[in-house]
């Protein structure tokens, strides 16, 4: 069978306007600025207004995606959002983005891997559209993580920020487009970064609220570990798939969760920091979001040019991991 080659046509990203700096955690939780930036390389994040939901931060994010791919809403048959903070439980943030959008032919579903979710959603939607199935899909990864964050805990609010990025797929020339994806889940590592509240198992109750089960909560040492095991060891394989080599990466774009795990990940690999598309220093951890909103700003910044090797590599909740090797 001739798989159709599929790639990248068009890159979106969108934030929230509200800014929450290291100095304004100063004077909410026990930390400080110095303290913050030396051991996450974070700076700022931006915070959704308390009326804004995934389904909010993802349009404008679409919009853009669509624009620069040259079609539009009716032009799509699949919608993937790749979140863990839906606007509800169902329908799915998906359809809700789909009728906003007015993608009335589109297929939608929302895929949950946590901050791995967007390379989740690529490999999803390319695999359909090499098979012909579809012509062109939309994979958007949104957080609204402000909200089950507890800004109580030093340990986890300095990281994490709202935001949503968007790409379109569809056929390109060949040579172009993805070349491999590596995708893995260790279900036995779930423990370590969850959200309890709010499930068939932990359902909403007065005692899930005093329990601050709605709240992500996270082991942080060892999920530090884990992530700088694992976004090495991901990104090689998918190189490996590829018949490529650490030599041969023009750009890497690992998910923006701590400088020191992605200063790791560049040194396990070889990569020079001016190959690595950084922008956590804005933005914080934004999940799912996180890479696409990187991959955009690369882009639309001149990181990128035709031909170009690039490599996503991700890794989240669940445990699990991703990453893509993509010419563009």
């Amino acid at each position: 069978m001739n798989l159709i080659p599929v790639g990248v046509l068009g890159t979106g990203r969108h934030v929230p306007e509200r800014i929450l700096t290291n100095q304004d955690l100063e004077k909410m939780v026990d930390t400080n600025d110095e303290w913050i930036r030396t051991r996450t390389g974070m700076r700022e994040r931006r915070i959704a207004r308390p009326d804004e939901a995934a389904s909010d931060l993802s349009v404008p994010a679409a919009q853009e995606a669509l624009k620069r791919a040259g079609i539009t809403a009716a032009d799509l048959d699949l919608i993937i959002v790749a979140t863990v903070t839906p606007d509800m439980a169902f329908p799915s943030t998906a359809c809700i983005l789909q009728e906003k959008l007015g993608a009335k032919k589109a297929a939608a579903y929302d895929l949950s891997a946590a901050c791995t979710g967007f390379i989740y959603g690529l490999a999803n939607a390319s695999n359909f559209i090499a098979l012909g199935t579809y012509k062109y899909a939309l994979i958007v990864g949104v957080e609204v993580l402000s909200k089950i964050t507890d800004y109580t805990d030093r340990n986890t609010c300095v990281l994490f920020g709202d935001g949503a990025g968007a790409v379109v797929l569809g056929a390109v020339p060949e040579g172009h487009g993805f070349q491999s994806f590596e995708l893995g889940a260790d279900g036995a590592g779930g423990e370590l970064l969850k959200l309890e509240g709010g499930g068939s198992r932990n359902p909403s109750s007065p005692a899930s609220i005093e329990q601050k089960l709605h709240y992500l909560y996270m082991a942080g040492a060892e999920v530090f570990k884990f992530a700088v095991r694992v976004m090495g060891s991901a990104a090689e394989e998918a190189l490996r798939k590829a018949g490529l080599t650490k030599e041969d990466i023009d750009l890497l774009v690992p998910h923006q969760a701590n400088i020191r795990i992605i200063q790791s990940a560049l040194h396990r690999l070889h990569v020079p920091e001016e190959k690595c598309m950084i922008n956590l220093d804005r933005y914080g951890n934004v999940g799912a979001a996180s890479i696409p909103m990187a991959l955009a700003e690369a882009a639309e910044t001149g990181r990128v040019k035709e031909g170009d090797r690039i490599v996503m590599v991700g890794f989240g909740a669940g445990l699990t991991w991703g990453a893509s090797v993509l010419v563009w």
